[in-house]
């Protein structure tokens, strides 16, 4: 079996955590994640304190394994989700969108595991001098907000320049991808895309049915002239949003009233024509639909294949 550092600093069996994804990240997949073996996250994106203290009271009673929560730093109640981690004594917090400094040493003296997401080198030497735990280098193969790098190109660059854990993210979904990862240093994965069409995820049927229709070249990226580069599948919605970004007639202001709330008409209602389909490169490797536990045992087992057939 796998085993790293990752695993031993958590206490959990598998070297794989579920993405933090807004709108469907709850407490119900986060559970099924960790009691298959893996880490589940609670995502509080721009929620506020009693809808992300709601959702960890709801996992502890689903499952007594280590959960976390994914914090958004620049969620206008990123310093009461702060406090509520503490207090509901969540094992791990990953955090995405800016630095994490000012909550480091609450979270570290309440005993909270600490793993940003990292796109960058430097972003991750400085979190490691700040005293975080470990670090999620995210490729922009994955899906929602992405950087620049690929997930080829950082992993391998950020664990030269730490010594803390490193996990991969952005374009895994299957044991391939987790051995890929460990050939380049990581000692563990971040998976999304995968899990959007878990048994457990409460996405509306219609994204589900887009995931496993969709082919190797159907995402585009958007956002970019915004400054939020997101990944996501190709529809009319996306397609026009970046249409919307060509024409210099159209103000960002437009842009941003164009997109908000399409996530969760995709989610929620699976809207096909105003929702806006998160979704990684990886969708294209993605065909059915299962449980969290399926998908989590046939990802390691056959990572674990590869890896101990690969010459020392």
């Amino acid at each position: 079996m796998i085993k790293s550092r990752i695993c031993e600093l958590i206490g959990i069996k598998y070297p794989i955590f579920q993405g933090g994804m807004a709108w469907i990240s709850d407490a119900k997949l986060a559970a099924a994640v960790s009691e298959a073996g893996g880490l589940g996250l609670i995502s509080a994106m721009s929620a506020n304190a009693d809808y992300v203290r709601e959702e960890i009271r709801k996992c502890k009673e689903l499952t007594k394994k280590p959960f976390g929560v994914n914090i958004m730093l620049q969620s206008p109640f990123a310093d009461e989700v702060a406090k509520v981690v503490v207090e509901e004594k969540v094992a791990v917090v990953t955090t995405g969108a800016g630095m994490p400094t000012k909550y480091i040493k609450d979270w570290k003296d309440a005993g909270i595991i600490i793993v940003p997401v990292v796109a960058s080198v430097a972003f991750a030497v400085r979190l490691e001098r700040s005293g975080v735990d470990a670090v999620i280098a995210e490729g922009c193969e994955s899906g929602g907000h992405v950087g620049e790098l690929n997930t080829m190109a950082l992993v391998p660059q950020v664990v030269d320049a730490v010594k803390i854990p490193v996990l991969a993210a952005g374009g895994i979904a299957d044991g391939r991808g987790v051995a890929a990862s460990f050939m380049l240093g990581a000692e563990g994965v971040q998976c999304g895309t995968c899990f959007l069409v878990a048994d457990e995820c409460k996405v509306h049927e219609n994204y589900k049915k887009k995931i496993i229709s969709a082919g190797d070249t159907e995402t585009i990226v958007t956002g970019k002239r915004l400054g939020h580069p997101v990944r996501s599948l190709k529809t009319r919605f996306s397609r026009t949003f970046a249409e919307m970004e060509k024409n210099s007639e159209v103000t960002d202001k437009q842009i941003m009233d164009f997109g908000t709330g399409s996530l969760r008409k995709a989610v929620v209602d699976g809207n096909l024509e105003e929702g806006s389909f998160m979704a990684g490169q990886i969708a294209g490797l993605v065909k059915k639909q299962e449980p969290v536990k399926d998908i989590i045992v046939n990802m390691m087992a056959d990572a674990e294949k590869l890896l101990s057939s690969t010459p020392n």
